[in-house]
């Protein structure tokens, strides 16, 4: 049996929002979002000192935000009591952890900017980040850290946004679309069929009392098109999903698939691999046995990265997708002490 976290959050605990038009959406989802922040006891004091601090914002991954991670939780430990057992201990120097609500109606977030789910990438640089500047006393020094979609988000908006993020963790982030997406999508077409189309059946789960368990990966898969590929919005298709196959055959239409493959931090890396040489930090890793095999995309971005001569740790664990919050310590560490 796992071992429950008893430990009291004794630091500064913070709920504030902020509302940005930047997060204006097709889905209706609020632009006012819940912003928390945790400040250790031993960074409480730094600060009494007139001394500042650098900022970790921790990206969710899908189905989940940030509110959820501070979260009580039976077995499990709280992203504010792991910070502050990682500083008490001296592990991790002290930081500003940030958990931003980044939810959507699709279940979740890719944080790139999309006119269906929000403008997140903009959000983070030019909405969150200024706020927090304006609200705490930071050394300037910003880390993005994520698992899965968060640490996707943390990865390509390194690349998206250069010379805004200081320090990247990205644990078993979405990586190698081919191996990751395209085997999925005949699954994914046979559910969403049943209603007409992918637009069609967000409307319906949208009304729906509950979800199935078919209903999150097929929903993860039109929020992947949503973030990817958006199309226009029409009186058929006023959110403007469309999946990127032939809804006949299940065949993948190449122009629609060629877009997708653009948010590959795989193809990404090619061009935009100049913005990832000013970090302070960039740490990789991803299990072996990881069930939506992101290993092999994770093995060849890394491969990538060594011929563009761009400085980061790779580490390849024992394990899967699944319960690796444990993997948190060796990222929130490294960059704390990079960036401090």
């Amino acid at each position: 049996m796992p071992k429950h976290a008893f430990a009291p959050v004794l630091g500064q605990f913070r709920r504030w929002t902020l509302d940005s038009t930047l997060l204006e959406n097709r889905l209706g989802d609020p632009t006012e979002r819940e912003v928390l922040t945790h400040i250790s006891p031993e960074g409480m004091a730094l600060l009494a000192q007139g001394q500042s601090l650098p900022v970790l914002i921790y990206l969710a991954p899908f189905t989940s935000s940030g509110p959820a991670r501070a979260g009580w939780k039976a077995f499990a430990e709280t992203l504010p009591q792991r910070h502050e057992r990682l500083v008490k201990s001296g592990n991790m120097k002290p930081a500003i952890l940030v958990m931003p609500d980044t939810f959507t109606t699709l279940g979740g977030n890719q944080f790139v900017d999309s006119p269906v789910l929000g403008n997140w990438s903009t959000w983070l640089a030019e909405a969150l980040k200024p706020a927090l500047e304006q609200r705490y006393a930071t050394n300037g020094k910003f880390g993005l850290v994520g698992k899965s979609s968060g640490g996707y988000g943390a990865i390509v908006n390194a690349m998206l946004q250069p010379n805004v993020w200081d320090g990247i963790a990205c644990h078993s982030g979405d990586m190698g679309f081919e191996t990751m997406f395209m085997p999925t999508f005949a699954e994914t077409l046979t559910h969403v069929s049943r209603y007409g189309s992918a637009a069609e059946y967000v409307a319906h789960v949208q009304n729906a009392e509950r979800l199935s368990g078919p209903d999150f990966h097929s929903l993860m898969i039109c929020a992947m098109a949503a973030s990817y590929d958006p199309r226009p919005s029409t009186n058929e298709n006023p959110i403007g999903i469309v999946l990127p196959v032939n809804t006949e055959t299940a065949d993948i239409l190449p122009e629609a698939w060629n877009r997708w493959l653009k948010f590959d931090p795989i193809q990404m890396v090619n061009t935009h691999h100049q913005h990832l040489t000013g970090l302070d930090a960039l740490f990789i890793d991803c299990g072996g046995q990881d069930q939506y095999h992101i290993q092999y995309g994770s093995r060849k971005f890394v491969e990538l990265l060594r011929s563009f001569e761009i400085e980061h740790t790779w580490e390849e664990f024992v394990g899967t997708h699944s319960g690796i919050d444990h993997r948190l310590d060796l990222s929130f560490a490294f960059l704390s002490q990079k960036l401090a």
